[in-house]
């Protein structure tokens, strides 16, 4: 009964911020600070959260730093104090999984007994692997725990998904959702189609993750010409590291859009410049000049600035800020101030903060 809830609720559509990692300046896990994290989006109205990903620092899954497992086990902890305190729903639980089969495997059942309910599954380290190592590796993993499929952008996971990986991935029953974040129209074009073709549209919830085209990502209604007929689809929800930050904002647009799709009326063009300013905003923070060299501690740099994070730090010290990125992010705050949320999160601070 809880799974099906829980697939229900990711079906529907949520916003699932990217959990950042909170470091001490000596590069040790800040607990107040990642606990205020959680508390955030959890107050902004996330309806989930994804923890042991890309944005939480991939490091964290190296045995040496051992950090994978008390992220995960705070994260999971923080959020349940915050449902039996009576104020929110429970949170969908997203756990990064990495690595070969073994690891993979090891991380999953990690996972499933912190009380997560889905694996964020990153094939990156199989780069290289036919399409069948890969499926048997998807297979193995969905066998521990409901997974997500992830399309991760080339320029990080330096991979290409092939249509046919995504045709047969949603033949395994277990894989619940896929996460598309290619950065890529024509292969995220690849994901809905294999979905719309699987026959399984009802019972995989697509989220983007495309940072650089949220809004238009979840505006946007498919349709697919099948051996069914024409398939609609929806992007429902998004998991972003581009949300990890001004998550009240994601919340109020993703609650805008499903309006949209609930009367059938038309995208606002109002809707659509923002959605531009958005992806001018995520060009600053996530660094695109630079590669996205500067990504996490872009994203950090914010939530510092809003006072959720007491220092920019990163365990990979080729991940920081390029020069020139914090003068970017000012402008974009300065110039686009609806964008963000920190009347909200001055509010509501230091209860956030409080141990």
């Amino acid at each position: 009964m809880v799974m099906q809830n829980v697939f229900n609720r990711l079906k529907e559509g949520c916003v699932i911020p990217a959990h950042p990692l909170a470091l001490t300046p000596q590069n040790k896990l800040d607990e107040r600070c990642q606990r205020a994290l959680t508390r955030y989006y959890l107050a902004a109205g996330a309806g989930g959260v994804a923890v042991g990903v890309h944005t939480t620092q991939f490091a964290i899954h190296d045995p040496k730093v051992g950090l994978y497992e008390p992220v995960l086990q705070l994260a999971a902890q923080t959020a349940l104090q915050a449902v039996q305190s009576g104020k929110f729903e429970p949170p969908i639980m997203v756990a990064g999984l990495v690595g070969d089969t073994d690891r993979a495997v090891r991380e999953a059942q990690l996972a499933v007994r912190l009380g997560y309910h889905l694996g964020l599954l990153s094939l990156t380290a199989l780069r290289g692997k036919s399409i069948d190592e890969l499926i048997d590796h998807a297979r193995q993993v969905a066998g521990v725990i409901p997974i997500m499929g992830f399309y991760l952008q080339s320029t990080i996971g330096h991979m290409v998904l092939p249509k046919e990986f995504w045709a047969r991935l949603v033949e395994i029953p277990n894989v619940r959702a896929i996460k598309m974040a290619p950065f890529n129209r024509y292969q995220t074009l690849d994901v809905l189609e294999a979905v719309a073709q699987s026959g399984r549209k009802d019972e995989i919830a697509l989220y983007t993750g495309n940072d650089d085209n949220i809004i238009v990502d979840l505006a946007t209604l498919y349709a697919f010409r099948t051996e069914m007929g024409e398939t609609p689809l929806r992007i429902v929800g998004g998991l972003l590291g581009q949300w990890a930050c001004w998550t009240k904002r994601a919340v109020e647009n993703l609650d805008a859009i499903k309006d949209i799709r609930r009367t059938g009326g038309p995208v606002p063009p109002e809707m659509l410049t923002m959605a531009a300013q958005l992806t001018l905003a995520n060009k600053a923070i996530f660094d695109a000049d630079n590669g996205f060299a500067g990504c996490i501690p872009g994203i950090s740099y914010i939530l510092k600035r809003q006072g959720l994070m007491s220092h920019i730090g990163t365990l990979d010290p080729a991940d920081r800020l390029s020069p020139g990125q914090t003068a970017k992010v000012d402008d974009i705050i300065s110039w686009y101030p609806h964008l963000t949320d920190d009347e909200f999160v001055k509010a509501h601070l230091d209860v956030w903060l409080a141990r």
